[in-house]
């Protein structure tokens, strides 16, 4: 899987800007054990690059592209992350490793309750699940250093942008299911501009609006 991480970002490095990921990130895609993450007839297949289906029509992203949304982030230890989407508590896993605390979001109640317990039998106790909709943030626990969506959006929810802090970082996809995705960097200056730059072509399911 480390080899796969490392030969995408090669492949993809005129694109992303970056020859390499950061250490600190390879060494958290090394030490979380994926195939606790996916279902139990897919384990053979955990460490493969590419994304796989965790039930309720969702999926667990594949390992590059968790790495390198990581590694946009620019965490720190003292960061305090969102996470729009949580699945099966892969990529909050993987964001636990880096930062001080991780809010994580998951609109299908089934997988928020088996992520929650699934993290808490591992040992992660710097993880907040809540069941809700992803377009409106977590306001009380605003704002946040950065943010991660894991699902595409047809544009950049308002909320999500207010509750970023000034030089806070988000990573989410941009585009229509079965049409173009990018996934898109924005950042938010001192002085509360935002700027967004494409990275890459995406396939991700899409985020929905229960509202």
């Amino acid at each position: 899987m480390i080899a796969d991480i490392e030969a995408g970002v090669a492949f993809t490095r005129n694109l992303i800007g970056k020859d390499r990921l950061d250490n600190r990130v390879m060494t958290a895609m090394r030490q979380v054990p994926r195939e606790k993450f996916v279902p139990r007839d897919l384990r053979y297949a955990a460490f493969r690059d590419g994304a796989l289906p965790v039930g309720h029509g969702q999926t667990i992203s594949q390992p590059y592209i968790v790495a390198l949304m990581t590694d946009m982030l620019e965490l720190t230890e003292d960061s305090i992350v969102l996470e729009i989407g949580t699945g099966t508590g892969y990529q909050a896993a993987i964001l636990a490793c880096l930062a001080s605390q991780v809010y994580s979001i998951e609109r299908i109640a089934a997988l928020a309750e088996a992520a929650r317990q699934r993290l808490a039998d591992m040992g992660y106790d710097n993880i907040e699940i809540s069941c809700g909709n992803g377009y409106q943030g977590w306001p009380e626990k605003a704002p946040f250093d950065a943010i991660v969506v894991t699902a595409a959006a047809p544009s950049i929810p308002p909320a999500l942008l207010e509750q970023l802090k000034p030089g806070g970082r988000m990573i989410i996809p941009i585009g229509l299911p079965a049409r173009h995705q990018e996934l898109m960097l924005v950042t938010r200056d001192k002085l509360g501009e935002t700027h967004t730059s494409s990275l890459l072509a995406v396939a991700f399911v899409p985020m929905v609006d229960d509202y």
